[in-house]
């Protein structure tokens, strides 16, 4: 039976403080739990509302469907949820293209880019400090799981920047266009943020600016930043 004071660190959670303080992140959803159990992401607890959820997953404990309310982070719990340990992740020798992200602040942008970088193959994603926490459960639910897949690390982005020893390729509204740029194996893509676009202090450690070039006769003012990004890898991994 789950205690008040389980109930009461699950519920906690929701705030970024308490998943530093604790090093534990929620998920709910029975294909996302299993998606971090498969990729070995350790868990701490997991519930589930009724007997038979118990045995698709080791050690689960049942909880009524008030309690799971009380826990979730949905208007309408779908009957499993998952307490993690926090993921342990660092930018190794890169081998590949990184994605890099100045500021990004909506949990929606930045859990669809998550899941981007795992349909693209790249391993790493690299945050400013100031880009909304990926362990923020309305990231996570973008996620679909993806997060299992991506080593996710937030940084002074400046610091990262002037050691890194790639070629680095920002996205800008007045940039050469990505079609006729040439593209090497691998290089940093900067994303920037979703109103103001990549930091002048950012902007100033840039090697290239690149576009996507724009078709349609109507003025708009930008694609949104986790659209762009997907064309932008694409681009990438088309070459």
């Amino acid at each position: 039976m789950v205690t008040k004071n389980q109930i009461k660190l699950v519920v906690s959670l929701k705030q970024k403080k308490y998943r530093s303080q604790h090093g534990l992140f929620v998920v709910e959803g029975e294909k996302v739990v299993n998606e971090l159990l498969e990729a070995g992401i350790r868990p701490f607890k997991i519930f589930v509302d009724n007997a038979d959820k118990v045995q698709k997953f080791a050690e689960a404990e049942i909880v009524s469907k008030k309690d799971l309310k009380q826990m979730s982070s949905l208007t309408h719990p779908n009957g499993v949820l998952g307490v993690f340990y926090m993921i342990e992740s660092d930018v190794d020798d890169p081998q590949d293209w990184i994605v890099v992200l100045d500021a990004i602040r909506d949990p929606g942008n930045l859990g669809t880019i998550i899941r981007l970088c795992d349909w693209f193959g790249v391993r790493h994603l690299v945050c400013s400090s100031d880009t909304v926490d990926c362990y923020n459960p309305k990231v996570l639910q973008a996620t679909m799981g993806s997060i299992a897949r991506v080593c996710i690390t937030y940084v002074d982005l400046a610091k990262y920047l002037n050691k890194a020893d790639l070629p680095v390729y920002g996205a800008y509204m007045d940039g050469e266009s990505v079609h006729s740029t040439d593209l090497p194996d691998k290089g940093i893509l900067i994303m920037g943020n979703e109103a103001n676009g990549i930091s002048k202090e950012i902007g100033s450690l840039i090697t290239e600016k690149i576009a996507i070039p724009q078709f349609g006769s109507t003025t708009t003012e930008s694609l949104n930043v986790a659209t762009a990004t997907a064309i932008l890898l694409n681009e990438i991994r088309r070459r």
